[in-house]
Parts: C-alpha cells; structure tokens; sequence
C-alpha cells in the first residue's frame, strides 16, 4: 500500500476519533455502579450506617415499657432477732380460761424468737416499668436521627468522590490507549518511510542518511509505544482496584460521538448547596442544638411508673396467700448541682458557635474550589478547541510535504518533521480531549451533580 494511502486512513480514522470521546455513557456508567456496589470502603460504611440505624432503633424503643422477670432466693440463720414473750402474755390467761371451763381446751403456749433474716426465702416478679415524663429520650432520639443523616452523608460523600476517581481512572485508560494507538500508526508510517528510502538506495536515487534516520525515527516511536503499554498497565491496575476487580480485568470502551459535545455544551452553573459537607455540617449544628436544649430542660421531672406481679415466701411456698401485686410511680428532678448545668449550657452553647462557623468556612471554600474547576473546565475547554485547529493544520501540512517528496521538491528531512508535528498535535488534542472530560468529571463533583441513585 502506498504511504499517502496509509496516510489518508490513519488520518480520516484518527481526525475522527479526537472528534469523538472513547467512553460510552453506558458502559462508564455501569462500571460506575460496579465500583458503588463493591467498592470495600463503601461496603465498611455501609456496615457504619447499619450500625448508626439501630442505634435509632434503640433509641425509638426506650419509649416502650421495659419488662423483666427478677427471681431471688436465700436462706440466712442468726443474725439479729426480736423476742415475742407469748407464752408470758397468754399463758396466766389460758390458764385462767382453763379453771373457769374446768377442761384443757387452752393449751400453754412458748415464747418465739423471731430472726430478720428469712430462711428459704425466694421473692419472684414480673416489673413492668414505663416512662411517663423524660426529655432525655426525645433529644436522644433526634440526636441518633442526626447520627443517621451523618453516616448516609458520609457515604454519599464517598460515592461521590469514587465517582469522579473512577471517571478520571476511565478516562486516563483510555488516553493511554489513544496514546498508544497514535504511536502504533506513527511507526507504521515510520516504516513505509523507510521501505521507500531502501527501495530509492536501491535504485541509486536516494541517500543512506534517509535509512539510517529513519531506523531512528522507528526506534523511538518503539520507546514510546512501550512508554505507552506501561502507562496502560498502570492505568489499567487502579481502575479495576477502585472496582475491587481482578487487576488485570479486561476494560470495555466504545466510541461514543456525542459524549465531548454534550460535556461542552453542559449547564455550568455552581450551586454548592446539594454537597454533602454542608449537609453533615448541619446535621452537626442540630445535633449541638440539641444538647443545648437538653441541658436547659434539666429541672423537668422525670416521671416513671412501674407495676409488679409475683409471689414470694418462705420455705419456697406457692399459694394464693403468697402471691401479690406492687403498683408505683418515681419522680426526680435536680436541686442544686453546683452550677454544672449552666456551664454546660454555656459550653454547648459555644459548641454551636462553633459548629456555625465551620459551616460558613466550608460553604466558602466549597464555593472557591467550584469556582476553580469551573475557571479550569473553560481554559481546558479552549485548550482544546485550539488543538483540534493544530491537528488540522498539522494534517494539511504533511499532506503538502508528503506530495512534495514525492515529487522531488521537499527532502525526507521535511516529511519526518512534518510526521514529528502531526503526531504531535494528535497526542496534544488527546491529551486535551480527555483532560476536558476529567475536568467536566471534577466539576460534576464539586457541584455533586451525579445522580447516585
């Protein structure tokens, strides 16, 4: 095949490939979802957020009524003791009785000695206990609600951030590839180039300077394509590790003509309020909100009551006479703590200072960094323009050179520069396409515009 034939397939294919973007909205988008479902640091803070979920569960269910079974048994002897003198009250009273009836029908009774300490002794119940009146469990359900949002937050931060590392890593895959690719038909042209100069040594037109040139030209575009490998290698290895894949997990691609348009012509508008750092930190404020009415609703009466079913008795008796029913209710609330309280308040008061604060830093900053990226995505954007113009030219003017060594009128000198250029400008407009592309990807990020769900 002639070199100005090779030329005009590699350049048709090539000018249409930096046209396009590499990745297909499809198949990014489900490796996306792979790496959101199997990521291990997802799957560590999902086990996080379980975690804060039952605490919530926990926390709803102090308002319930606790119920348990208490069984208690011992056996003591001695110890301290009373003495009932019966037997010297009542016996001079029988007694009498007994002369008054001339019978036995009033028997002489002995004194007893009766021990505190029962012997065989069990007391078991069942205690219904219920909360009437406690602040605490209020603040504290809204504080593990709270706890909650900040875990869900937290990985959806997460997930954001692995959206746009996996993006970049997609993009940076491919850019080795194209890079690759560009070398590959460099050194295709590279060789017919030295091919014609042998055959033009051969029949005494040409120059052995042209052959040996062209070997060099051939063995650095090798160096480059094995540069190239390496950088895919690499490339390849961390995106299949942000999707906890086999490292040398094959990646899909397809062309995808209307992924750079549609990035250019995307709504570049900053709104920051969607990220969720500002979420997290309101959580945050209302958690310190909380505490603060907490500790101001200190002196309200915690009020309980509770009911109990058992029986207890003596030598491990059941019977109707054993058997009772306790029924009661428990008020408390402070006197006097020595101030503690109200320095309490003060400290979370100062918490929420705080915690408003942090917010107003995080918003401005936020804002500046969106700022950047956007400021970025522009200078990128134009950088890339640019070099879709380069590549033209650049095209163009090896056509030109190439008719002209044909036709005697440039050396092979100029054709290798002029190669040298149109490479160039290739790997610059690829380099820019898919530097585009993560930009948009950093933008998307920083305005949290992905839609996780």
């Amino acid at each position: 095949m002639k070199l100005t034939n090779i030329l005009t397939i590699i350049t048709a294919f090539l000018v249409g490939i930096c046209n396009t973007s590499l990745a297909q909205i499809n198949t990014l988008d489900q490796y996306i979802k792979q790496g959101l479902d199997s990521n291990l640091v997802l799957i560590q803070k999902d086990l996080s957020l379980r975690k804060a979920l039952n605490g919530l569960d926990v926390a709803r269910s102090m308002y319930l009524p606790n119920i348990t079974f208490d069984l208690m048994y011992s056996h003591a002897d001695g110890g301290r003791s009373i003495d009932l003198p019966i037997g010297d009250m009542l016996n001079p009273v029988y007694a009498t009785l007994n002369q008054l009836t001339q019978s036995e029908n009033f028997p002489q009774i002995n004194n007893e000695q009766i021990n505190f300490l029962p012997k065989n002794y069990y007391d078991a119940k069942i205690r219904t206990a219920v909360p009437i009146i406690n602040t605490d469990l209020k603040h504290n359900k809204v504080m593990r609600e709270k706890m909650v949002e900040l875990s869900k937050n937290d990985i959806e931060l997460y997930k954001r951030e692995l959206v746009k590392d996996i993006k970049i890593a997609y993009y940076n895959y491919l850019s080795a590839l194209q890079a690759k690719e560009i070398y590959e038909n460099s050194l295709a042209l590279a060789n017919e180039g030295k091919r014609v100069n042998e055959k033009l040594l051969e029949a005494g037109k040409g120059l052995p300077a042209y052959v040996i040139r062209a070997n060099a030209e051939i063995a650095q575009h090798e160096s480059k394509i094995a540069d190239a490998e390496q950088q895919i290698r690499n490339a390849k290895f961390y995106f299949n590790s942000l999707l906890n894949r086999d490292p040398d997990s094959p990646i899909d691609y397809f062309l995808e003509t209307n992924q750079l348009d549609s990035v250019q012509n995307a709504e570049l508008e900053i709104d920051i309020n969607g990220r969720e750092e500002i979420k997290s930190l309101e959580s945050n404020i209302s958690i310190q909100e909380s505490l603060v009415e907490m500790s101001k609703q200190v002196y309200i009466p915690k009020l309980s009551a509770f009911l109990d079913l058992g029986s207890q008795a003596e030598g491990l008796r059941v019977n109707r006479n054993s058997q009772y029913y306790m029924i009661g209710a428990q008020l408390s609330f402070p006197i006097f703590q020595g101030n503690r309280n109200k320095l309490k308040i003060q400290e979370n008061q100062i918490a929420v200072a705080e915690a408003l604060n942090k917010l107003d830093q995080a918003k401005q900053q936020l804002q500046l960094s969106a700022e950047v990226a956007r400021n970025e995505f522009f200078a990128l954007q134009k950088s890339y323009e640019a070099s879709k113009v380069q590549v033209e030219a650049a095209a163009t003017y090896q056509r030109l050179i190439l008719r002209g060594f044909n036709e005697g009128v440039n050396t092979y000198i100029e054709t290798i520069d002029a190669r040298s250029q149109y490479t160039n400008s290739l790997m610059a407009n690829n380099i820019a396409a898919y530097k585009l592309l993560s930009a948009f990807a950093k933008l998307e990020r920083e305005n949290a515009t992905y839609p996780l769900n």
